[in-house]
């Protein structure tokens, strides 16, 4: 991981800042950062607002409790990063690499997450209500007591993900691959499970009221 010092000379290298190092919590909201690289950077508590990091390399980076609301952060690495406590209101993370990224408590509610890289991320807790994750690959990724009330999460990889206590109430699920995964206590009020593989997935004590289940592939335990 790199220092604060050193994150700061990357970014006046790459002519995103200019100047001294800030003492307080440094603001970059609107700054362009595409392509970028600032694989293991510090930018914890960042205010990137707005800002375009597109195609960016973070990989291993720390942007805990930072503000990327509204940014594009489409196409972007950042494998293994930590965004715990981060505010992703309404980005745009539209095919990004976000395999193994900790999101734990972390708000993308409304955010854009078609087709992303979620493999193995760790969400606990976080509030995806309203997000896009269409075609997404959440496959093994840690989803529990997570907020994906009016999701949409059709045609998603979920397989072998655990969902126990999440609320997917309203989530469209539709062609969604859940098997394997693990549906303990979550709430699916409402949700559209049409064309979805459950099969091996533990639905035990899950709210199926009012659920589409029409066309679903067979075999969830206690279904």
């Amino acid at each position: 991981m790199l220092t604060l010092e050193e994150t700061w000379e990357k970014l006046v290298e790459h002519g995103i800042v200019k100047g001294d190092m800030p003492k307080e919590n440094w603001n970059l909201s609107g700054a362009n950062l595409t392509g970028v690289y600032l694989n293991e950077a510090n930018l914890f508590g960042t205010i990137l607002s707005g800002a375009n990091l597109s195609g960016v390399y973070l990989n291993d980076a720390d942007l805990s409790k930072a503000n990327l609301s509204e940014a594009d952060i489409s196409g972007a690495f950042l494998i293994g990063s930590n965004l715990i406590g981060a505010n992703l209101n309404k980005a745009k993370l539209y095919k990004a690499n976000l395999s193994g990224i900790y999101l734990s408590k972390s708000n993308l509610t409304g955010a854009d997450v078609r087709e992303a890289d979620l493999s193995e991320a760790d969400l606990f807790k976080a509030d995806l209500s309203k997000a896009d994750l269409s075609g997404a690959n959440l496959s093994g990724a840690n989803l529990t007591k997570a907020n994906l009330c009016n999701a949409n999460l059709s045609e998603s990889n979920l397989s072998g993900a655990r969902l126990n206590g999440a609320n997917l109430s309203g989530a469209d699920l539709s062609g969604a691959n859940l098997s394997g995964a693990s549906l303990i206590e979550a709430n699916l009020s409402g949700a559209n499970l049409s064309g979805a593989n459950i099969k091996e997935a533990n639905l035990s004590d899950a709210d199926l009221q009012g659920a589409i289940l029409s066309g679903t592939d067979p075999g969830a335990e206690n279904q």
